[in-house]
């Protein structure tokens, strides 16, 4: 079992980067997936709590000393003051690595930013047991850029070489055969682990949005249609919940609607058409499917109110709007999908006719079938990239999701 697991870069977060903003995901992920982890670099801030930062200015890559030595190096002169600075880095690892069972290293096997460290490394996992990650997203060997500053021989043999009992991972296929090429390993022998994204942080989800999604998992959803709208006659909230049956039916995927809002408060026969709704979702097997929110809150008995900020959150993680409205008198809808870039699938009646003219896929809220509906949203929808990308970032590229299914099995294997 993990006891804790060291991050080691030049830098990290708040310092802006790639490799830097790449650990600051990876430490909150791991801490959230209950490991305890330790950040080192020679140039940061602290990270949350319980994540532990420490700081070591000569493991940066522009401390003076580093630079001075680097500038050596570049012109192929190895002195007494790189062996004095890497035995000064290697009493810091044997600190800074105290009581850690992985140590996850950002580019220190594969970039020349700081030899000095890596030959401290290099040295250190010779006569200490702790299993080894390189996490190589650059390779300074095999970049023109940096061709003038290799040289034969040691250290620089430490950036060309695979490391005894290291396990390598890096971001991509073509840096996988990059880096398999480079230290002369069989392509699986490298580990292809992708950054990700934090949909959340990047989104800026409101504690209600990010309630809704962990209680109707709904990123792990294939098609989600939002359905802004009250829960009245004249919603036509029982054709929405047709469409989603024809549509799941039509394509044997995980389809959601989402219907946003509570009965309407001006008619006490809304209450008996909550009734009829809830009846035709249990008829129809879309109880797991069609969410209505307004019984998502805290306290069941007061409707869940979802304010602005929140409702901007529902049209970036929806795929589509669906507005099969009978009677409108504008269709503020129309505007927030148009603005939010969402494909609109609205009911044909003059006010959202005016509203999104050509733009919108159009049927008559009484007449058109369901099936027909289903049939052409689904069109609509798989010939777009903007939705087949999303729904493979969905699925496939989230922080939360690398963590636990990539990072934590390969550190529990190594």
């Amino acid at each position: 079992m993990l006891q804790r697991v060291a991050i080691l870069h030049y830098a990290s977060p708040p310092i802006i980067g790639g490799v830097e903003s790449m650990i600051g995901y990876q430490a909150q992920g791991l801490s959230q997936a209950g490991v305890h982890v330790r950040v080192i670099s020679g140039l940061g801030e602290p990270l949350p709590e319980p994540i532990e930062t420490h700081f070591y200015p000569l493991f940066s890559s522009n401390h003076p000393d580093v630079l001075s030595l680097k500038a050596e190096l570049d012109a192929g002169q190895v002195t007494d003051a790189f062996d004095s600075l890497r035995d000064q880095i290697l009493a810091y690892l044997d600190q800074a690595l105290a009581d850690c069972d992985v140590l996850i290293a950002h580019n220190i096997h594969t970039m020349n930013k700081n030899l000095a460290l890596t030959a401290a490394l290099h040295q250190y996992g010779e006569t200490h047991p702790i299993r080894q990650i390189a996490y190589c997203s650059d390779l300074a060997a095999t970049n023109p850029q940096y061709q003038a500053e290799f040289y034969p021989g040691y250290p620089w043999n430490l950036l060309r070489e695979a490391w005894p009992g290291v396990r390598y991972v890096t971001i991509s296929p073509a840096r996988q055969a990059e880096l398999a090429t480079l230290l002369g390993l069989e392509a699986e022998a490298v580990t292809v682990i992708t950054p990700g994204i934090a949909v959340d942080t990047f989104w800026g989800w409101t504690e209600t949005t990010r309630s809704l999604v962990d209680e109707f998992a709904l990123m792990d959803a294939d098609l989600i249609l939002l359905a802004p709208m009250r829960l009245t006659r004249r919603k036509n909230v029982e054709m929405a919940l047709q469409i989603l049956a024809a549509l799941r039916q039509q394509t044997a995927i995980d389809c959601r609607l989402i219907v946003t809002g509570p009965p309407g408060p001006h008619n006490p026969s809304n209450l008996a058409y909550l009734e009829n709704l809830l009846s035709l979702r249990q008829t129809l097997g879309l109880e797991p499917h069609a969410h209505f929110l307004y019984a998502a809150g805290p306290d069941t008995s007061v409707p869940l109110r979802i304010d602005d900020p929140t409702m901007s959150n529902l049209y970036q993680l929806s795929d589509g709007l669906l507005f099969p409205s009978t009677q409108e008198g504008f269709g503020i809808p129309i505007l927030e999908a148009g603005l939010a870039r969402l494909p609109i699938f609205c009911a044909d009646i003059p006010p959202l006719r005016h509203t999104a003219q050509a733009d919108a896929f159009y049927f008559h809220p009484a007449e058109s079938k369901p099936t027909e509906i289903a049939a052409g949203i689904w069109s609509t929808l798989s010939q777009s990239t903007a939705y087949r990308l999303s729904l493979r970032v969905r699925h496939n590229y989230r922080w939360d999701q690398i963590i636990t299914g990539q990072w934590l099995p390969l550190m529990e294997a190594l």
